[in-house]
């Protein structure tokens, strides 16, 4: 695998380095803030032959057993640990994130990977019960799962591993091919991991991935090959794409305002600690970071000293510091629009408890106080190291607040009462509720997916797998 830094990158299709074409455009790296390389804006014709491709090698692919495809699933876990190291270094330099988290993002998508090869092993139909109905008697019918075609995955930067592999290690399992069209800032570590399975051994053509930004990506939901999408980014971008796609599988994971909730019973040391984790860390760019922070009175004040504490304990710095715990943000861009999300719930009428500050791409985490819910930072998706704490009056005050949102991807509270704790569970309108832990808290054998605005479908080990297979019946007449 060539690990330099190229000056120019383009697509993978089938087992080689696509040839450069006309349009590109420039990337910038966040830690410097300057160009690093060039990217190729894939043309249409050049996604259609991903796409050809990749179907291709699917239809030799259809028919592999189970034990084959748990093989294939091995050799992807096998060389994403063997070049764990190099792929942290990309997501670092390209990404921004703190080289020690893009460590653990490398061994997570080895991980996962592992998972799926044992999981496809238990991928079974049912048998149906046909006479129960009458003219259903002397009648034999079965299910099975199986594969769509060719997966178009579409990826966003901010987990340019561990999200790319979230979609092909499921697809993979389900017997489907992939075309992947990751974020810019994801685009190298992405070829770079297309160019190590070939050397590996792995089939050609399975995996195939093409350049570029929002253009590529419509032209590759819109291929009539591609007969499921599994996209991961902003809800505005997955609801374009979703009209492209048309009468396709669209799995989606999209957009979050995550609040957590402290009760007055929580251990607020704990809860102040873990949501500071989940608010401020890699930058906050993470779509289950804590945004909203929801206490109850009696504890208000003194969460809101031990949230401040928490904040500041955390090193800003370099993003090749393995003790920084926020790098640079993805862009410039990315890093003026948090602070322009701070500014509007200031001119709402907002102060700070602890002001962020800005320095290029990296922002300093920031906490405000009083912000009232017509600011920006109450409604939208900050994607950055800034929350907001308010307090609540009861249990009753909280639940209606952390609803008072268009989003419903994953959200937390922090209790001692468990009838507290199962009264989240069926009241408060997410996807997935953790207690005691904050909400940027995810394991990958459960099914994590959104309500509302946040997404279609559900990700997760078993559940990616089966998001990506559909379920055939076959009957069969006994005598």
């Amino acid at each position: 695998m060539n690990e330099t830094v190229p000056a120019r990158v383009t697509s993978w299709i089938g087992s080689a380095v696509a040839a450069a074409g006309e349009a590109h455009f420039e990337f910038v790296a966040p830690q410097a803030n300057c160009a690093a390389f060039h990217i190729d804006e894939t043309s249409e014709a050049l996604i259609a032959d991903a796409v050809t491709g990749a179907h291709a090698a699917y239809l030799k692919y259809r028919r592999s057993t189970r034990a084959q495809r748990a093989d294939l699933l091995r050799l992807l876990a096998d060389t994403l640990q063997a070049h764990a190291a190099a792929f942290a270094e990309m997501i670092c330099d390209d990404v921004g994130k703190p080289l020690r988290v893009a460590k653990f993002e490398a061994g997570r998508g080895a991980a996962f990977a592992h998972a799926c090869a044992a999981s496809v092993l238990q991928l079974g139909g049912e048998v149906v019960p046909l006479d129960a109905v009458a003219n259903g008697a002397d009648h034999f019918g079965f299910t099975k799962h199986v594969p769509y075609g060719v997966v178009a995955a579409i990826t966003p930067f901010n987990a340019p591993i561990n999200l790319l592999v979230q979609k092909l290690a499921p697809a993979l399992a389900a017997g489907n091919a992939v075309v992947a069209k990751p974020a810019p800032a994801g685009i190298r570590v992405a070829v770079a991991l297309a160019e190590a399975l070939v050397e590996a051994g792995f089939p050609s053509g399975l995996f195939n991935v093409v350049s570029g930004d929002k253009e590529a990506a419509v032209h590759l939901v819109r291929h009539p090959l591609v007969r499921a999408v599994s996209f991961t980014g902003g809800t505005a971008g997955g609801e374009i794409l979703m009209r492209h796609a048309g009468n396709k599988k669209f799995v989606s994971e999209l957009g979050s305002n995550a609040a957590n909730v402290v009760l007055a019973d929580a251990d607020i040391d704990d809860a102040a600690r873990k949501i500071a984790s989940a608010g401020f860390e890699a930058s906050g760019q993470q779509c289950i970071s804590a945004q909203r922070v929801l206490v109850e009175r009696p504890v208000y004040e003194a969460f809101l000293a031990k949230f401040l504490a928490a904040a500041a304990r955390l090193k800003v710095g370099h993003s090749r510091d393995d003790a920084t715990d926020l790098g640079p943000m993805v862009s410039i861009h990315a890093a003026d629009r948090v602070m322009d999300m701070a500014r509007n719930a200031l001119e709402c009428g907002a102060s700070y408890a602890l002001a962020p500050v800005q320095d290029g791409c990296t922002v300093s985490p920031g906490i405000l106080v009083d912000v009232p819910r017509s600011a920006r930072l109450w409604n939208d998706e900050v994607f950055g190291p800034i929350a907001l704490v308010m307090p609540v009056a009861d249990i009753d005050d909280a639940l209606e607040l952390a609803n008072d949102s268009p989003f419903g991807l994953q959200g937390a509270v922090f209790t001692r009462s468990l009838a507290a704790a199962f009264r989240f569970a069926e009241e408060f309108d997410v996807g997935a509720l953790w207690v005691n832990e904050a909400s940027r808290f995810r394991l990958d054998m459960y099914p994590f997916g959104g309500m509302k605005q946040s997404g279609i479908g559900r990700e997760g080990v078993k559940y990616a797998i089966e998001e990506l297979t559909q379920l055939k019946f076959t009957g069969i007449r006994l005598r």
